[in-house]
């Protein structure tokens, strides 16, 4: 590797150059990547629901539906803003009390109730479904109701997770640049006062910023990423990456003294040796970034492989472009330099591994209520609940279900060729289900006692198209609620008797689904992140006990992280146990590994057990302090900012993760090494060698 370091070395201003020049093709290439604000759309596309959903888009040419709030508006206006809504692009149709109240329909044969479906007196409201042409998520619909909204300000209002996910595709794109900036100022406090230098950070975060570009910028591969990528990519990166940077500097700072100032010679070492060090340590970020990628809902997969890409780009640039910078700049770094103002902590370490036994003591005590908090976390599923107050889409759906008592909207698809009367009785039948508000298809609409030739054919279309017929059911649940989910399973038994083709879909049947598989797939990838990363750290050490020892000292923090929300009252987003996890533990392990090396360096030298175990926590605590100070200073400020729920509650308890492994790794795992000395040195291959020669010498 010194090789390679004498190479960027020499063609330091050539890497430069190229570094900056890549960042065009990058920036174009990530403007032009879609970003997907539909989390639904992530479900396995095998399911029922998704094939329902396609069928819709194919069938009849739609694949969104959302409820319209009108309010102080006379028919007359509320036909001319119906007839404007249809002009729109990505429109299909509009289904309100003037469709059905049509002058070719004698107004006589109309159910009694049918105006109560539409219309609130009370509250001078009407009430208009929006049926578009694509899905929830799709550009076109979002685009639709971002103009619905801006037609009659004040007085229409759009429900539905179609402008949930135009509301978080606005605040996304409006916040996350904010994101970024609160992440960068924060980590740079954080390095001006644990380093020597004010300049380096600055170089730190512009490499890393460019890495991030990079990242960004070849996400094209993938065709589009989700809203939650965007969000937390930049943030993550930086967090995750910040410490490989810190490595470099204080490795060429060691180069620096041993070759007497020559930096050039002294950067080639620094950056072999980083280079050795950091591709080490990354391996396991890049695996819990990995095992992301074996969800079923394929979330995991899109965050896990662009997550796992900036890593290693990170580390690409850390000994590239960083390197180059850090010389070029050299004269410019020799005058901001300061002295550290971090504190010595070596009687701290004595302390430590002295009162071990009661560290083990407090370790034991907190496990119990830590893992009874962990297994017991609430978690949330219906993001439309958990958008801000001030969002259109919230007031929407608040006053949806204030005003007309309604939650969830389910669709059946059913055969064209069901005989009417099987139609009717099924729908009389799911009528007569706890929680249904209402339901709307042609058999309910009209009745049997209006013959078809009556039934006007811009009705029809809506309704009944190719080899299906649409029938649309409002539910007074919530999505995602015990009393809809058991709603979902009475109607789909109903369906079930009168044909083997029909379907319920709709967001609160995706939204069960997405309940059943994320359940699974939290299993999964626990076992996958905690096999691969126990798999890596016996290779590293080739030891049976270390990964043992390490992974219960991060696992132990994850419980205590996780715990606390049930502690505190706090819903968590359903990602969030699968994300945090994974994150946490992939990130942290590596404080737990520098630890454990220099462990093993001072049994090797011969060093007895307590004064190999205090050497080492020694050597590594500013490096751990400031590596967990930085992850809490890069997402700690766009958790309290955020207004997206699941971008903020992510982000808090990833900061707060950070805080807690490093004080496992800073207490616990010494205690752990003091307990466990004997079994690691009888179970680890190279930790006596040394001690053992010297014995044989003696």
């Amino acid at each position: 590797m010194i090789k390679f370091g004498k190479g960027v070395v020499k063609c330091r201003f050539l890497i430069l150059i190229a570094a900056f020049a890549l960042l065009v093709p990058s920036a174009i290439s990530f403007a032009n990547t879609r970003i997907n604000y539909d989390i639904l759309s992530y479900l396995p596309s095998d399911i029922e629901t998704m094939k329902g959903q396609d069928i819709m888009v194919k069938e009849f040419g739609s694949g969104a539906i959302s409820f319209l709030i009108l309010e102080n508006m006379d028919y007359g206006e509320a036909e001319a803003l119906d007839e404007e809504i249809r002009q729109l692009d990505g429109v299909k149709d509009t289904i309100w009390y003037g469709t059905v109240a049509n002058p070719g329909v004698p107004r006589d044969f109309l159910p009694e109730d049918l105006y109560e479906m539409f219309n609130n007196k009370e509250a001078d409201s009407q009430l208009m479904a929006a049926i578009f042409e694509d899905t929830m998520g799709a550009d076109e619909t979002m685009n639709a109701i971002d103009k619905i909204n801006k037609m009659a300000e004040g007085r229409c209002f759009v429900s539905g997770m179609g402008a949930v996910n135009t509301d978080t595709k606005n605040t996304i794109m409006e916040q996350t640049p904010v994101y970024v900036l609160i992440a960068v100022i924060l980590c740079f406090l954080v390095m001006a006062f644990t380093m020597d230098s004010v300049l380096a950070p600055i170089l730190f975060l512009l490499s890393i910023g460019m890495a991030i570009v990079y990242n960004l910028g070849t996400n094209f591969i993938q065709g589009e990423i989700s809203y939650l990528t965007l969000a937390l990519t930049a943030v993550l990166q930086l967090a995750v990456t910040l410490d490989y940077s810190i490595f470099l500097w204080h490795s060429y700072q060691e180069q620096t003294e041993r070759f007497n100032g020559d930096k050039k010679r002294a950067m080639a070492h620094a950056i072999s040796h980083t280079f050795v060090s950091v591709a080490g340590s990354s391996v396991t970020t890049v695996a819990g970034f990995l095992a992301l990628c074996f969800m079923t809902f394929t979330l995991g997969l899109d965050l896990g492989i662009v997550m796992a890409k900036g890593v290693i780009i990170g580390v690409i640039g850390c000994v590239t472009i960083l390197p180059s910078m850090i010389l070029v700049c050299d004269r410019a770094l020799e005058k901001t330099k300061h002295k550290v103002l971090m504190p010595n902590f070596s009687k701290l370490c004595q302390k430590i591994t002295k009162h071990y036994r009661w560290i083990v003591v407090v370790f034991i005590a907190i496990l119990i209520p830590a893992v009874y908090g962990y297994t017991h976390t609430s978690v949330y599923y219906d993001l439309a609940s958990k958008m801000p107050d001030s969002t259109l889409s919230k007031q929407a759906n608040d006053m949806l279900k204030k005003q007309y008592n309604m939650g969830a909207t389910h669709i059946i698809l059913a055969p064209s060729d069901m005989p009417s009367r099987d139609s009717r009785n099924m729908i009389q039948e799911i009528e007569d289900v706890d929680g249904v508000k209402m339901t709307l298809s042609l058999s309910s609409v009209f009745g049997p006692a209006i013959p078809e030739e009556f039934i006007p054919d811009d009705v029809k279309k809506i309704f009944q198209n190719g080899g299906y017929q649409m029938m649309l059911i409002s539910s007074e649940y919530d999505t995602a609620s015990d009393e809809v989910n058991a709603q979902i399973d009475e109607i789909n038994n109903i369906i079930d008797q009168y044909s083997e083709d029909a379907m319920l879909i709709g967001e609160a049947p995706c939204t069960k689904d997405l309940i059943t598989i994320t359940d699974e797939d939290f299993k999964r990838v626990s076992t996958v992140s905690i096999a691969a990363i126990f798999l890596i750290i016996f290779v590293v050490f080739k030891s049976v006990s270390l990964p043992v020892v390490l992974l219960a000292v991060i696992e132990f923090a994850i419980f205590v992280n996780m715990g606390l929300t049930t502690y505190t009252g706090t819903i968590i987003p359903f990602i969030a146990s699968i994300v945090i996890g994974t994150i946490q533990l992939g990130a942290t392990v590596d404080y737990a590994i520098l630890m454990t090396n220099e462990y093993k360096r001072n049994r090797l030298l011969g060093m007895e057990k307590q004064p190999a175990v205090a050497k080492a926590l020694e050597t590594s605590i500013m490096s751990i302090i400031v590596s967990a100070l930085c992850f809490f200073a890069a997402t700690y400020g766009v958790g309290t900012y955020s207004d997206i729920d699941m971008v903020s509650q992510l982000c808090s308890l990833l900061s707060r993760g950070a805080i807690i492994s490093m004080l496992a790794v800073i207490l616990v795992l010494p205690a752990m090494f003091m307990v466990f000395d004997k079994v690691i040195l009888a179970t680890s291959i190279g930790f006596r060698k040394k001690q053992q020669n010297r014995k044989r010498r003696i």
